[in-house]
């Protein structure tokens, strides 16, 4: 991504440098001629000196550098080894430093450790301006660029890109890529409106119930969290009355997104008792609500922006919680279903 950005600058603003701690220059010149990338002023340099790093930035006065990657470039001056905290730490400093004083932005590449975290620990996070984590399943095309961190605007902004053999796309309408392949008429399957930042996605949750070979039924959530999904199997359970006790329950978030926030839980909820049911989600229905332990139904933030995202792809209706029913300004071409439980929201939702 960063290579087909540095060529995009190169050709638009000016000279732009890619400094590379780990390939070769060989190796990057022959990525970007697969990729159909040739500019004249994008520089390539193989160093991980930092000293002579900073040599060749302040000589060449480029546009935009590219260090890839942090973990890779030391300073003389200390005794450990390059990718040790206190090099990192140090570099990116320096490297701060320079952008700063010559108004040249500078982006650095930063390993991250097996759970997420910038390798460090999270020593670059607190010295940088932004912090951008490009995430996505490794068998899925689809990657999010999300910003976690920006003193220069709001951060959790996110970008939906595809992985493909001319190099990183940016995808349009997220949306309609994320239920393209969504089967109709088929039981397990509901469409939840999230938030990635202030962006507004339809995604397509799959669920699946299947009786227990074992003494301990599973429950597995690929892009859900754990916990919220064994909160939500017991509520079934216990106010609705759905016997999940024996049931293995498996739970997907499609196109390998992740979810964390509590405005899809109907949506997960739903899906697990439709393929318990066997019965159908409406297909011209989107839900939202956040579901208490009590089987109660809860509003959800940024409402609004949702409904107009659904009623923007063609859906007709949306199961929300009752209280949102009320609200002001309601967007035209979508009719809001309320329900105050869970037990209501299933009456509504599944298709006898």
């Amino acid at each position: 991504m960063l290579t087909q950005l540095a060529a995009t600058l190169a050709q638009s603003i000016g000279t732009t440098l890619y400094i590379s701690g780990e390939e070769s220059v060989h190796q990057i010149k022959m990525r970007a001629a697969r990729l159909g990338m040739q500019p004249e002023t994008l520089f390539l340099l193989t160093e991980t000196n930092l000293d002579e790093i900073i040599a060749h930035i302040e000589n060449l006065k480029p546009k935009f550098v590219v260090v890839d990657s942090i973990q890779t470039v030391y300073l003389e001056d200390l005794t450990s080894a390059a990718g040790s905290i206190s090099q990192v730490r140090e570099s990116a400093a320096r490297l701060t430093q320079t952008a700063k004083a010559t108004g040249i932005p500078i982006f650095l590449v930063g390993h991250v450790t097996k759970a997420g975290a910038i390798a460090g620990p999270r020593v670059l996070e607190h010295i940088v301006d932004t912090v951008l984590y490009l995430e996505g399943e490794r068998f899925h095309a689809y990657r999010l660029l999300r910003s976690v961190k920006n003193r220069f605007g709001a951060t959790s902004e996110v970008g939906v890109f595809e992985m493909t053999q001319d190099g990183m796309i940016e995808i349009d309408n997220p949306s309609q890529a994320f239920l393209a392949e969504r089967a109709p008429g088929s039981s397990g399957s509901a469409i939840a409106v999230t938030m990635e930042g202030t962006r507004p996605l339809l995604v397509e949750i799959q669920a699946l119930t299947n009786s227990s070979a074992f003494a301990y039924p599973r429950r597995t959530g690929n892009g859900f969290d754990m916990g919220r999904l064994l909160l939500l199997t017991a509520t079934l359970q216990q106010r609705v009355g759905l016997k999940l006790g024996a049931q293995d329950v498996f739970v997907n978030v499609v196109g390998g997104l992740k979810i964390t926030e509590p405005a899809a839980d109907l949506t997960v909820a739903l899906a697990i008792a439709s393929s318990f049911r066997n019965q159908p989600v409406a297909e011209d229905l989107v839900v939202m609500g956040e579901v208490g332990l009590s089987g109660e139904l809860r509003t959800v933030a940024q409402a609004q922006r949702r409904l107009t995202e659904a009623a923007r792809l063609g859906f007709k209706r949306a199961l929300v919680p009752q209280t949102l029913t009320r609200m002001k300004d309601k967007p035209d071409g979508i009719e809001l279903v309320g329900a105050r439980t869970l037990a209501e929201a299933l009456q509504v939702a599944l298709v006898k």
